[in-house]
């Protein structure tokens, strides 16, 4: 089963990758673990995606297009796989279906983006060990200071208020579209993203058909 997982920063699509991975026994790939995969392994696309970020540059749509058209061809991918953050445009998807890579479910994890923000703006990391907390679902035992080591918490700069709210933006802008794109191909299916964690699971489940 091929799945493209969908849904704004903060959606918890990485979360719930790594449950679907457990329940399906199919790999989770991510564009930038790819992209240094294929850079690494030298290949054709690798050696192209590097010269453009050795130049500081955005790497192409037919590139990293043709990155995850090799990486999906590989044996761990046989059964499937889980696109988790790929693609992010029109353009992309386009892309992918030139590349002849078949896709047989879009999950959109669906959530408001008050709610998103009140998660994202909420997480605390600790300066010293990376120790993760939240305000209101983990808070620290002491106000400001980490339960292992006892270092300040901080807010990481992806989660500011006004950092969260130009990446649900640009979501909404460049990202959101490819719901209308895969509803046209009978592939979309929504789940509701405000909810505990395995219900969302099992509600992924139920939508694709999954016998797990």
């Amino acid at each position: 089963m091929n799945l493209i997982l969908l849904g704004a920063p903060g959606a918890g699509k990485g979360t719930q990758a790594e449950l679907l991975i457990e329940q399906l026994g199919i790999p989770s790939i991510s564009t930038g673990n790819m992209l240094r995969e294929a850079v690494a392994n030298g290949t054709e696309t690798g050696l192209k995606a590097k010269y453009y970020m050795e130049n500081g540059l955005l790497v192409p749509d037919d590139v990293i297009m043709g990155i995850v058209a090799e990486r999906v061809a590989q044996p761990d991918c046989q059964n499937g796989f889980i696109l988790d953050g790929v693609p992010r445009t029109l353009a992309q998807a386009d892309a992918l279906e030139a590349a002849g890579v078949r896709i047989d479910h879009v999950v959109s994890i669906e959530i408001d983006d008050e709610v998103i923000e009140g998660r994202m703006t909420g997480r605390r990391v600790c300066s010293k060990c990376g120790a993760s907390y939240h305000i209101v679902a983990n808070p620290t035992k002491v106000e400001g200071k980490c339960d292992l080591c006892g270092s300040d918490v901080t807010t990481r700069k992806d989660d500011a208020p006004e950092t969260v709210r130009k990446r649900l933006v640009e979501y909404h802008a460049k990202t959101e579209v490819l719901k209308e794109f895969y509803a046209k191909r009978d592939k979309l299916r929504l789940v509701e993203g405000n909810q505990p964690i395995k219900a969302i699971t099992a509600e992924i489940l139920n939508k694709i058909g999954a016998r797990v």
